[in-house]
């Protein structure tokens, strides 16, 4: 890169606030309390992250118990010793028990502790403001309570864990005995008839909420007040309009799941008849607002990754997002439809005819939105300088994913076909595909492609891209036979099944394994990365948003003073110098003004 004074004045800066290498969040202060009480959004972001990713290590491991059970079609796993024969032998009961703590725990770990909260707490957290080129998020000391909230509401989750666990060996802890209801809390299960894990549990995810609630208000009073100059609505990244639709929902909607857990707790405690309908409760009405914010809570998990694929696809397509404002229309046409579409997941609860023919037809045009998105990355991708990076991976895995899951919602959403399907494998299959698979491959391609930004060193390259082939492999290979077990009739949430299933169940079993190893290898590589990665480049991808402006990792208040926005996504800014310095700066030199009979030296 030339160092001639004539550098052109609009040339894009590369670091507006450099600092000693010694001097980041990361180090800025010492001590666990200056970690436990700072206000700074990336530390809060990196808290996130090792709660998040705990708890998705303990739903992980629950997933692989069940699919372990469910390898062979009898139970199997609890043994007790038979006084008559004295030998161990199989306690199905004791089984059956089990294998039901398992699923539920496994969902509610992974939905309210891990999939909601995984993008918007982690990567919106700490990437948000830096990408406004903001000090920090509106609110920081609501930031702070919201992962103060978090902890709180996971304890819940964790006492009955533990209550459960103990349990097994004699020892109870009061309304800790375990969870046994389905991940959805459907009443009369959680009111009657379950074990009495159910009050803390629901505790629990009322807890979680009002951090979803405060994360939601919080960025989007951030998007509203603190955007650069420059940074036009329509010109803002697509991440943002992402995280800002998404906090639409956080804010309308969950604080209906909020009050419905409460009326649980209230039943079960106080033995009023809202739910059951033994006292005269109505079960149906539980489901009404459950799936009210349910349904909306899957576009909290999907709206935020839909962000992610936006920025990496355009990143390592080398090209301009194409059609912007199509992709940024359709994230809020989707936070909005949303919250129409929830009676598809009662199809079979004896609604009307016509209220069943209403809700099949909202569905079908939710796809729309998402499909304009899919369309669009397409044809970003299409003649593009596509570089096959770990990010970009996931991304092209998300799309793949991402497809096939709203394709077979289709399926669910049109009638003649839900009913049969309904409460069968098949509907678990598609829900993993769009909630689990195309969240997580989201969540990972994000967290790879800031991991730079984030830690200020580079993971390793070969070792990230055989993660994402092992974990797709893996993803496909325990869910497609699902879908097979499904048209087939096999229904869901069964410990023991007819054997002519359990070729299916096999497969999946293995593949479930195998995608456990990709992940261990995520895992692995990012502790690598943070310990003895290369130093990273202030911007490696060449990116022009402006979090690619700083120092990496970026310094306590991240800019010196405010940086101008352009077009976000007017890659043509940057060019590639190399692996130690990244990209760089495209700087057009002018040739100076003299006269005609005198020869500059020009300096390229």
């Amino acid at each position: 890169m030339s160092s001639t004074p004539h550098a052109n004045p609009n040339a894009v800066p590369a670091v507006l606030y450099v600092t000693p290498p010694e001097d980041n969040y990361l180090t800025h202060d010492k001590g666990i309390m200056s970690w436990i009480f700072t206000l700074d959004h990336k530390r809060i972001g990196v808290m996130y992250m090792v709660a998040v990713c705990t708890f998705f290590l303990f739903g992980g491991i629950f997933a692989l118990a069940l699919r372990t059970e469910l390898f062979y079609h009898e139970a199997w796993m609890v043994k007790t010793f038979d006084p008559v024969t004295h030998q161990r032998v199989v306690d199905e009961t004791a089984t059956l028990i089990l294998y039901n703590n398992m699923f539920t725990l496994h969902g509610a770990i992974m939905v309210f502790l891990f999939i909601i909260p995984a993008i918007p707490a982690i990567i919106g957290n700490i990437i948000l403001p830096i990408m406004l080129g903001a000090k920090d998020v509106a609110f920081p000391r609501l930031n702070l309570m919201s992962l103060w909230i978090y902890w709180i509401g996971a304890s819940f989750f964790v006492y009955v864990l533990l209550g459960g666990v103990l349990n097994v060996i004699g020892i109870r802890l009061p309304g800790g005995m375990g969870l046994d209801t389905g991940w959805t809390f459907y009443a009369p299960y959680s009111t009657t008839r379950s074990l009495a894990g159910v009050v803390p549990a629901t505790m629990g995810a009322f807890t979680v909420g009002f951090s979803s609630i405060l994360t939601g208000v919080n960025f989007i009073t951030t998007l509203h007040i603190l955007r650069p100059r420059g940074m036009t609505w329509f010109r803002m990244p697509l991440f943002l309009w992402g995280l800002y639709a998404t906090s639409i929902i956080q804010i309308l909607a969950t604080p209906v799941l909020a009050i419905t857990l409460l009326l649980v707790i209230a039943e079960r405690t106080l033995h009023v008849g809202i739910f059951d309908p033994a006292i005269g409760g109505d079960p149906v009405l539980y489901q009404h607002f459950f799936w009210f914010y349910s349904h909306p809570a899957v576009y909290i998990m999907i709206l935020p990754a839909m962000g992610v694929i936006s920025e990496v696809i355009s990143v390592f397509s080398r090209k301009h997002i194409f059609g912007y404002n199509f992709i940024a229309f359709s994230s809020i046409a989707i936070a909005l439809l949303g919250f129409i579409v929830w009676g598809h997941h009662m199809f079979v609860s004896g609604q009307s005819a016509l209220t069943d023919s209403i809700f099949s037809l909202l569905t079908f045009s939710v796809a729309i939105p998402s499909a304009v998105k899919v369309f669009n990355w397409v044809a970003t991708l299409y003649r593009g300088s596509i570089h096959f990076k770990t990010p970009m991976l996931y991304a092209l895995g998300f799309i793949i994913l991402f497809m096939v899951g709203g394709l077979t919602g289709l399926f669910l959403g049109a009638l003649s076909v839900d009913v049969p399907l309904h409460d069968t494998y098949f509907v678990i299959a598609h829900f993993h595909y769009v909630a689990m698979g195309s969240m997580l491959f989201a969540f990972l391609a994000g967290m790879y492609y800031w991991f730079p930004k984030i830690f200020g060193r580079m993971y390793h390259e070969n070792t990230g891209r055989i993660a994402a082939l092992v974990i797709f492999v893996g993803f496909n290979l325990a869910f497609i036979p699902q879908f097979i077990a499904g048209t087939k009739g096999m229904p869901r949430r069964w410990a023991t099944y007819p054997e002519k299933y359990e070729i299916y169940m096999r497969f999946s079993t293995v593949g479930a394994y195998m995608m456990a190893t990709g992940l261990f290898i995520v895992a692995g590589n990012w502790v690598h990365g943070m310990s003895r990665g290369r130093k990273a480049p202030h911007n490696p991808w060449g990116s022009n948003t402006l979090e690619w402006r700083c120092s990496s990792p970026p310094p306590y208040y991240n800019f010196k003073k405010s940086p101008v926005a352009d077009d976000p996504y007017n890659l043509g800014n940057w060019q590639y110098v190399s692996e130690e310095e990244g990209w760089v700066p495209r700087q057009t030199e002018p040739l100076p003004s003299a006269p005609p009979d005198r020869t500059l030296p020009i300096t390229h």
